[in-house]
């Protein structure tokens, strides 16, 4: 995990009775993790968000807030009407990311661009390239602490869900297909 980006997933128990939601605790280096749970315990407004919708016809929504902090931007991100099939091996995880691009047309998203990249940087060093989400039962709720943009650098871009997880390798991004959500980050 590099340096730049430090992650710490929570997934919560499945809300409808379901299968039982594994936990994925991802800790930071260098003693932050205090330091991310105090920021996630405050009441603070975050400076911008976007609202995530799929498209139409899907359950899909949710919320990705940001917040500046003294080292980073925390941006935390509650989402609802994931995808999730039956059985132990389907696939409950998705790319996450900051694209360049100023609109969310339905249904394929496209108008959204590419990752949000700042400093000509491959994927995966984009500074729109985050962690993914981990789903639950459809529901997914992430935290991240990141250097690589501050917030001013994304009011006007787009948040992007994909269909499938990040390889973090395959350019220019990661082979995570099909786009199922879209939000614009506007300042809050």
């Amino acid at each position: 995990m590099s340096s730049e980006m430090t992650r710490l997933n929570f997934i919560p128990p499945s809300a409808d009775g379901g299968t039982p939601c594994r936990r994925a605790f991802f800790f930071p280096p260098n003693g932050f993790f205090n330091e991310v749970i105090a920021m996630q315990n405050n009441s603070q407004a975050p400076a911008a968000i976007a609202h995530i919708a799929g498209a139409p016809g899907s359950p899909l929504s949710g919320l990705v807030s940001f917040f500046p902090q003294e080292r980073g931007v925390l941006v935390t991100a509650q989402i609802h009407g994931l995808p999730h099939g039956d059985g132990p091996c389907a696939s409950r995880v998705f790319g996450f990311h900051i694209h360049e691009g100023d609109a969310c047309t339905p249904p394929d998203f496209e108008s959204a661009g590419g990752h949000l990249d700042l400093e000509g940087c491959e994927h995966p060093r984009h500074a729109g390239d985050l962690p993914p989400l981990f789903g639950c039962g459809g529901d997914a709720y992430l935290s991240v602490l990141t250097d690589r943009f501050a917030v001013p650098d994304i009011l006007g871009r787009s948040v992007v869900i994909h269909q499938d997880p990040d390889d973090f390798a395959t350019q220019p991004s990661g082979h995570a297909g099909a786009r199922i959500g879209c939000g614009v980050i506007r300042a809050f």
